[in-house]
């Protein structure tokens, strides 16, 4: 599965914020989880249905939006 596939929006789950996998878990969760200091390995413990792709996924997205972000600034 693509990397870009695996974060899907879906109002219906959890208000529209972005998934990974169509599933309830955001990217907004893992990005904090990773950000409270609990690794990658946590976060697969903790959800076994989370896949070490769907973090890195999580991430690219996160990092994606951030960037886009900055440059819309810079260009106001």
């Amino acid at each position: 599965m693509n990397p870009v596939e695996r974060v899907t929006f879906d109002p219906l789950v959890v208000g529209g914020k972005p998934c990974v996998r169509g599933m309830r878990l955001t990217v907004g969760m893992i990005r904090g989880q990773l950000a409270a200091g609990h690794s990658v390995e946590d976060g697969l413990d903790a959800y076994p249905y989370l896949e070490r792709d769907d973090v890195f996924a999580a991430l690219a997205w996160a990092a994606h939006q951030a960037q886009r972000a900055a440059v819309t600034a810079e260009a106001s």
